[in-house]
């Protein structure tokens, strides 16, 4: 039966460029936590997140359905009615639970189980809350058709077992108080996706308990910016990743580095970008066209209408329209493309 020995791993990790993202995210926590009081200012950034973390999390396992109809169903405003829309339904439920009662959630094997219940209450599934009755292989299907395994999880016997000794050593490492929780919470998220102890909603399932384990450790950049949005962006490499680390797992020889250091990236992204946010959220001495105005100058490459506004809550489309047609007047930016293809990018040949 397999144990997680997570301080004789530990100390590998302690390479400079990790120390680095380590020091970056402690320093950003400090700013996050000195407006993080101002929940009127912040709101409409968690409700974007919300929003952004429930599309995101299920389009990487090709759960999908219509923006608005996305939006309604985040916002409860309508019922879900194909099976896609079922499954996100129940992940913004799960979601939800995690960002209101994640103090009283621990990192337990009856709690996973509850929570993955709870993501597939509305698709009447049999495998909600329930370990995996058979063994499953994790695969990939190459460009010619033919399947190839990745990764063989554990065998469904050895499952239960699996993730209690598993969710018993992470508490135990981080009760300890002697290691950084930035580092344990990558590796627990790793040997959970190789155990892979559901028939299905393994990865949604890492991106909940990865938001669940931050929040528990006073890490809640997720609740404003989107992680898993941010993971979703950057899907090759988070694969790239999970595959080294997960090599000769079984043999307890992996290395873990590449998947620490991939999330630990994501976080230090997730903390940047609140930061930004939030700084032109709180300047109250800033117009609203100026916010837009800083919104595109502050982006390196293209931007789009929708993705301003998701940047600058509180701001209507109308408001934007007309910063954007000024900002043209004046040739501040310039306009790429057309119709829903259109964006604009700062004409830096004037700075």
């Amino acid at each position: 039966m397999r144990y997680f020995d997570f301080e004789k791993n530990y100390n590998k990790l302690l390479t400079p460029e990790i120390v680095s993202y380590l020091t970056q995210i402690h320093e950003f926590k400090g700013f996050h936590s000195d407006v993080e009081s101002q929940k009127e200012i912040l709101a409409e950034l968690v409700e974007i997140a919300k929003i952004q973390s429930t599309e995101a999390s299920n389009r990487i396992e090709g759960i999908i359905t219509t923006d608005d109809r996305l939006k309604m169903i985040v916002k409860e405003k309508t019922m879900p009615k194909t099976r896609s829309e079922k499954e996100i339904a129940g992940y913004r439920d799960v979601l939800a639970t995690i960002h209101e009662s994640y103090e009283y959630i621990p990192i337990r094997s009856n709690m996973i189980l509850q929570l993955h219940r709870d993501l597939y209450k509305f698709s009447g599934s049999s495998v909600g809350g329930n370990f995996k009755a058979a063994d499953n292989v994790i695969a990939e299907e190459l460009p010619d058709g033919t399947r190839r395994v990745r990764f063989e999880p554990v065998p469904s016997w050895e499952t239960p077992e699996a993730v209690n000794n598993l969710c018993d050593d992470f508490n135990a490492a981080m009760n300890k108080h002697a290691m950084d929780p930035l580092i344990l919470i990558p590796m627990f998220i790793l040997n959970f996706l190789c155990i892979h102890p559901f028939s299905d909603g393994n990865g949604r399932m890492s991106r909940l308990l990865t938001l669940l384990a931050l929040y528990r450790c006073g890490y809640n950049v997720g609740q404003y910016i989107s992680i898993e949005k941010l993971i979703s962006d950057t899907k090759e490499s988070y694969y790239e990743a999970l595959q080294e680390s997960s090599c000769n797992w079984h043999e307890e020889e992996n290395d873990y580095e590449p998947f620490v250091k991939y999330m630990l990236g994501i976080i230090v992204v997730a903390y940047r970008d609140f930061t930004d946010r939030a700084a032109l959220l709180t300047n109250k001495t800033m117009s609203k066209p100026d916010r837009i105005r800083e919104v595109i100058k502050g982006t390196l490459g293209k931007i789009t209408k929708a993705e301003i506004m998701e940047q600058c809550p509180g701001i209507s489309q109308t408001t934007v329209q007309r910063a954007l047609s000024e900002l043209l007047k004046n040739n501040e930016i310039i306009k790429i493309g057309g119709g829903r293809y259109t964006s604009y990018v700062w004409n830096r040949e004037n700075d």
